[in-house]
Formats: structure tokens, sequence, C-alpha cells
């Protein structure tokens, strides 16, 4: 895979040289690149930005920057050999405006040959870019949840670590992957390490008797309980249908039933 990240402050992006994802790029597993606007601007003052149109608060980023940066991106994958029959290349645009980033879109990100992040500051970018844009990219504006914040590069270094350890080779264990949080639609089970008791707390036995059906159970009933208790919105998009009857038993103890394959808060308030 490769990815492009267009900000006016590359040395925000440092830390994707690090950890996982540096040793990825390191391996040749990832091809990342991160590109400064400002040297696609004209002016001596490598402006960036201007006011609003219609008035308003703050600065909004100027389109010929941004338009010169996503051509040189282009042209560089498109010089890189890239086949004919190749898929657009996706452009995710991180804005509070767009479709909310979670392990779903992780996994289908991490399908892409290429993709490239553009960080806006200020106000956003001028909105035409996003339209032009589509002539030449997939854009996908993606929201990394509902609070804002002083730019995209955050928003860009959580979803480029997301996508980017589902990559073939990247995590070193792949079945690390199936059993974290969110990779069934359900928090992780929580997890214990040696001493068997630490300040009077102790292991939950299961985990000690050898017993793997049992810790299976176990761990499968203890992302139930962590998910009703923490996120119990997630609970209303599972497929419950095909639960086993000590699966529905344990949701029974949380104050669920299964409806129609889906969980239902007893005694809860349907919308």
């Amino acid at each position: 895979m490769r990815i492009d990240v267009v900000s006016i402050f590359p040395e925000y992006l440092a830390p994707l040289e690090l950890s996982l994802i540096g040793k990825a790029r390191q391996d040749g597993l990832l091809e990342l690149n991160v590109h400064d606007l400002r040297t696609f601007t004209t002016d001596k003052h490598r402006t960036v930005d201007d006011t609003p149109y219609g008035g308003g608060a703050g600065m909004v980023m100027k389109p010929e920057p941004w338009a010169k940066a996503l051509e040189s991106v282009a042209g560089a994958s498109e010089g890189a050999g890239a086949a004919e029959d190749s898929r657009k290349p996706v452009l995710i645009v991180p804005s509070p405006a767009g479709e909310r980033f979670n392990q779903a879109l992780a996994y289908e990100l991490a399908e892409e040959e290429q993709l490239v992040f553009a960080c806006g500051r200020y106000e956003g970018i001028d909105e035409r870019v996003i339209e032009w844009a589509e002539e030449h990219f997939t854009v996908r504006p993606v929201s990394l949840g509902d609070y804002v914040l002083n730019g995209g590069e955050v928003a860009v270094l959580a979803m480029v670590e997301a996508i980017g350890r589902l990559l073939p080779g990247v995590v070193g264990n792949p079945e690390s992957l199936i059993e974290e949080s969110h990779s069934d639609g359900l928090l992780e089970y929580p997890v214990f390490t040696k001493p068997s008791s630490w300040r009077e707390r102790d292991v939950p036995p299961v985990l000690l008797s050898g017993n793997h059906g049992k810790i299976a159970q176990w761990r499968r009933h203890e992302q139930f309980r962590r998910t009703a208790d923490r996120r119990p919105d997630l609970l209303a998009e599972f497929d419950a249908g095909s639960l086993s009857r000590a699966d529905r038993n344990a949701f029974k103890d949380l104050g669920y039933d299964v409806v129609d394959g889906r969980l239902r808060l007893r005694g809860g308030q349907e919308d």
C-alpha cells in the first residue's frame, strides 16, 4: 500500500516513523510519503489561506496549492507504474462533517492500493477542491469523532495507524487482530498477566484452570458484559441471530433478550 499525507506541518507526522508503522515502512510493507503543502505555493510568503467569502471568523485554505499538491501526488503514483485498470486513489479529508471512522472502515481502506490524506487547518479547505478532486480521486471526508481538532494531523495519525496495522505482516501475530476490540462489533475482554495475585487482587480462577473451552466462553461473556456496561450503543447493531444458548443466557443475565436476531434491553423504551 502507498499512503501520501499533505500537511502544512509535515513534522507533525514524525511519529509514523516509530513502532510498528515505522518498521513496516523500513521493511517495505508500506510506502508512506509526507508532503509539505507550502512547497506548492507561488508567492514569497508561501501563503496557504485567505479570508472566507461571505464573511465570518477564521481563514480558509486556498484551492490552488491544494490542487497542485494533489496533482503532484497523483502524478507520482502514475509515474510509479500503476496499472491502467487500477482504482482511483482514495482521498481522505479529515472533517467533523465526514462519515465516522471505525474499525469496519479501517478494514475497508486497508484493501485500497493508495490512500491520500489531506490535512486541513483553520476553517477548512475551499470546498471547490473537494469537488475538483472527485475527477482524480475517490473522495471520502472522514470524521474521527464528534469533536473538533485544530487540524487534520491528529486524525491522520490515528487513521494511518489503525489502517496500517491491518496490512499483512505489520502485526507479528495476526490472531491478535481477531481478538481485539471492535473486530467483531464488541469490546475486548479484560486481560491479565503474572503474578496471579497482586495487591490482594486475584486473576479470575478460570484463566488458571487450563480448560480452554471454559476460558474461551468466559472471555466471550466478558466481552458481552464490558460492551453492555461501557458501549451499549454497539449492541443495537450486533447480530445476535446466531448466538448459542449459553451466549443468549449470558445476555439475559445482563438484561437483554434476543428479538428477531437483535438484542433488546428488557423493559427499555423503543425509539
